[in-house]
């Protein structure tokens, strides 16, 4: 599984890659689709919807005042789009060991995985993914809470997301700053305001701890790594993972099915 384009495939069967359990609430499809078709009526059979894709993140983290970055071009669409394919992917309910194990097996490291998980900055989350954190979390917490959660932040999670409650509902992943591309997510991560199981995970390790702490020291402002710099960076070394070129896959006509 790489960056070809294999989500945005939709031929209406329960083994598309896009209906996998964590590509819930995905969204965008239609803007993707959109800009595939201008670009066809201008130089059909050019740009690939892997290309569109990674052009679009970048897009979207400019317009939340991000960074902007130079995006590596190139890419072929896939040909395979499976939901068993998914299985690899980061999962919200993944433990520290298993995200660093899954990042390691793609080539990223700890700080990518720490940087990449910060683009939670902007989005949002639904409670679907909240209610086994809040209400049934697993030993030894009890089967309660997840004991990391701020017990300030608590009530205001429940109250969003209520046990037996509308799991739809959504709420921003990164609390008091959702739609601004900021460090605010790491802050909030090292103050047990992370909204994601996963991103609270990443504080309950020392190697990634440390990595999230580099960005707020002292002195940091003037002599630590750059939130931004370090951000553009990740992406591009992800825009590069199990990509297609040359004579591999292909440049589909429309993105959401196979030429």
């Amino acid at each position: 599984m790489g960056c070809d384009g294999s989500i945005l495939i939709d031929n209406g069967l329960e083994t598309d890659e896009r209906r996998a359990f964590g590509h819930q609430g995905v969204r965008g499809f239609d803007i993707i689709e959109r800009a595939k078709a201008e670009l066809e009526g201008v130089c059909p059979g050019t740009v690939s919807c892997s290309d569109i894709v990674a052009m679009a993140a970048r897009d979207a983290v400019v317009l939340a005042k991000g960074p902007s970055y130079e995006v590596e071009t190139g890419r072929r669409d896939g040909m395979v789009s499976n939901i068993r394919l998914a299985d690899n992917m980061p999962d919200v309910s993944d433990n520290i060991q298993k995200l660093k194990a899954k990042f390691i097996e793609k080539g990223l490291s700890d700080k990518d995985l720490v940087i990449l998980s910060a683009a939670h900055t902007i989005g949002t989350t639904a409670c679907f993914f909240m209610n086994q954190r809040l209400y049934t979390f697993p030993p030894p917490s009890g089967g309660g809470t997840d004991p990391s959660i701020n017990p300030m932040f608590l009530p205001e999670l429940q109250s969003t997301c209520p046990k037996n409650g509308d799991v739809n509902v959504r709420l921003p992943i990164d609390r008091g700053s959702a739609e601004t591309f900021d460090s605010q997510i790491l802050q909030n991560i090292r103050s047990g305001f992370a909204v994601l199981q996963s991103d609270a995970s990443l504080y309950q390790d020392e190697a990634t701890k440390r990595i999230i702490d580099s960005y707020f020291g002292l002195l940091s402002p003037f002599f630590g790594p750059s939130f931004e710099a370090d951000f553009a960076s990740s992406m591009v070394k992800m825009g590069r993972i199990g990509v297609l070129t040359g004579s591999q896959g292909t440049i589909r006509r429309v993105c959401a099915s196979f030429n």
